[in-house]
């Protein structure tokens, strides 16, 4: 990866191996990569102004910050991301954190973007919650508002079960969101977005004591392909959270197709690496430097947008670019770039040549 000027970057987490290993990818993109404990991040907020130290003193100055904690630290990260967004590429916005750490939240969120989700109640004490327990067809599924690794998930097969489960829950003094089951035999598909894409997914399968498939859970993966449908779910979900990087678990059901079930903000990496035997790590390290990169040569520069439209094309009718191709399985994927040159638009069709080492798309349709 050729740098273009020097970028710097941190990853703010509570070091887990997955944060290890995204800040370690890192570094293979950007020239200078600290790896920064959340517990040692504070937030000052006066006269009007946000400060963000670490171990007491001014936080560096970076131009790339991943951070990245459980749902405990979800204040923390707000005021973190509120304070640098403006300056520093953040990959999730601030109100990311309130959203994607409270189910609750995330499950009324997705309801009023149209992100397609399984039919839910949500029930403030038991009481409440066991009338909706008679009226409605079984098994479902009970979740927390809080919860990683498919903890805080529970799964009941028929009224009296449910109703001893909300009675358990109501110690916790928390609302809980009683939930349609899909029935999938036992399995969910977890897509990782980055930077607008789908860079790595997988299928995983309840371990046969489990109803819940999370891999932290004693589920088994393997290698998955998201079609067409799922890649967009999965893409609008993420965006509707405003998270840049992030997981998304889907489950596909044979009548309503796709839907979101979860978003994880901070996902591990070990199990779906494991499963597909690549460096998903370095795909989303890859996707963290594009994204910083052109934010850093947007607020020095002007817009891309406003760049790509400064190009006279009348006079430079055909514009030569010096770039890697990224594959896609075994599709290529071509720059941004091409497509807002081309004026090509996903409607419309065109007749493809290929040769050995040549590909010509015309508009001859």
């Amino acid at each position: 990866m050729i740098k273009k000027d020097l970028m710097r970057a941190a990853v703010i987490s509570l070091n887990s191996e997955s944060s290890r290993s995204l800040a370690n990818e890192m570094k293979k993109f950007f020239n200078e990569v600290d790896h920064i404990s959340l517990k040692d991040v504070e937030v000052t907020m006066a006269n009007k102004n946000f400060e963000v130290l670490y171990k007491g003193e001014k936080l560096c100055k970076y131009d790339c910050v991943y951070a990245r904690g459980s749902y405990r630290y979800a204040s923390v990260l707000t005021s973190l991301t509120s304070a640098l967004k403006d300056s520093t590429y953040m990959p999730l916005k601030p109100h990311s954190f309130t959203i994607g750490h409270d189910k609750f939240l995330t499950q009324l969120h997705f309801q009023h973007k149209k992100i397609p989700m399984p039919e839910a109640y949500i029930a403030a004490t038991s009481a409440a919650a066991k009338k909706i327990l008679k009226k409605i067809n079984y098994p479902i599924m009970i979740k927390v508002p809080h919860g990683t690794h498919g903890k805080g998930v529970l799964y009941a097969e028929s009224y009296a079960s449910a109703s001893s489960m909300c009675d358990a829950l109501t110690v916790m003094n928390q609302p809980f969101i009683i939930q349609e089951y899909i029935e999938t035999g036992g399995t969910d598909i977890r897509a990782v977005v980055a930077g607008g894409k789908v860079v790595a997914s997988y299928k995983r399968k309840a371990d046969l004591s489990e109803s819940r498939a999370n891999y932290h859970a004693g589920g088994t993966g393997e290698p998955y392909f998201l079609d067409a449908a799922e890649q967009k779910i999965a893409i609008e979900a993420a965006k509707a959270i405003g998270a840049d990087v992030c997981a998304v678990d889907l489950v596909v059901c044979s009548t309503k197709g796709p839907l979101v079930i979860e978003v994880n903000l901070s996902p591990g990496l070990q199990g779906i690496t494991r499963v597909l035997k690549q460096n998903v790590a370095e795909k989303v390290a890859k996707a963290l430097y594009e994204k910083a990169r052109a934010f850093k040569d947007r607020t020095q520069n002007g817009t891309y947008g406003q760049m790509i439209k400064e190009l006279d094309e009348s006079r430079l009718p055909q514009q030569e670019i010096i770039s890697n191709l990224e594959f896609r399985g075994n599709r290529i994927l071509l720059p941004k770039i091409t497509t807002d040159l081309s004026g090509f638009k996903s409607e419309k069709e065109y007749l493809i040549k290929a040769t050995k080492g040549k590909i010509l798309i015309r508009d001859d349709m």
